[in-house]
């Protein structure tokens, strides 16, 4: 680790083992810790999004950003972005691959079109405020889940040394990713959404083409306009654009 890059006033913590690193993160929340990086080289109870179990074997990358935002909630789930485009400039510094990896909306990184990272963020705090943010990032560097294991319709995952070649240490992952997201997350406090914004659509997958989304049992069909000034995907339907704040995403 180098002591210029890494950003002033975050903490880095290095575990063996943990049940999750978003669960590690909740923990250190409440005795007042924070901003720092807990990466932890196993999970014994990683979960993805709407909880859903997550396995992933050591010499892949779990990690979680306790955050401390002065940002409302609707800013600060916007942090997400600032995330997504972090790790993928992190994985294109790493890997010289920066033209294979694209952002599927709303939090995965893909490489060579299958989905080798994801981004769980959580919060906490009185209405109107979030006290705490936890960012899980979670990436197959050395190993991803059986196809089979993986929901019908689902981006078939990857990882980044089958694609690639390159083998990367999680915490070089980490010593590359912490600066990348101080820097997007410094510019979204800075100058608001639209750098990101138009940075992330620069790297969307599936952009101008016809997917498939799913919010709860509800689902609908339609082109992938844009991503709009709240983070919304603008599905293009044939009652006109509709605004989409949260769904899951099928090519």
């Amino acid at each position: 680790m180098s002591a210029d890059t890494w950003p002033a006033g975050v903490g880095r913590v290095v575990l063996d083992e943990v049940d999750s690193t978003n669960a590690e993160a909740a923990r250190r929340a409440a005795r007042g810790e924070g901003p720092v990086w807990i990466l932890a080289g196993f999970q014994t109870q990683g979960r993805g999004r709407r909880g859903r179990a997550w396995v992933s074997p050591a010499g892949n990358f779990h990690a979680t950003l306790l955050d401390r935002p002065a940002l409302p909630p609707a800013r600060a789930a916007l942090l997400s972005f600032a995330a997504a485009l972090a790790l993928a400039e992190a994985l294109a510094a790493l890997t010289s691959a920066g033209d294979r990896l694209a952002l599927k909306w709303p939090n995965d990184v893909l490489l060579g079109g299958g989905k080798v990272a994801g981004i769980l963020l959580e919060s906490a705090g009185p209405a109107g405020r979030v006290a705490h943010l936890a960012i899980g990032i979670g990436v197959n560097l050395i190993a991803a889940p059986d196809p089979a294991a993986v929901e019908p319709g689902a981006v078939r995952p990857v990882s980044v040394l089958d694609e690639t070649g390159h083998r990367i240490a999680p915490v070089a992952l980490l010593d590359a990713l912490a600066p990348a997201y101080a820097r997007w997350s410094g510019r979204l406090a800075a100058e608001g959404f639209a750098p990101l914004r138009a940075a992330w659509l620069a790297r969307a997958a599936r952009l101008g083409q016809t997917i498939r989304v799913r919010t709860g049992q509800a689902g609908a069909t339609g082109r992938f306009l844009t991503v709009d000034e709240a983070g919304a995907l603008v599905l293009e339907t044939a009652s006109g654009p509709r605004p989409i704040p949260a769904a899951e995403v099928f090519f």
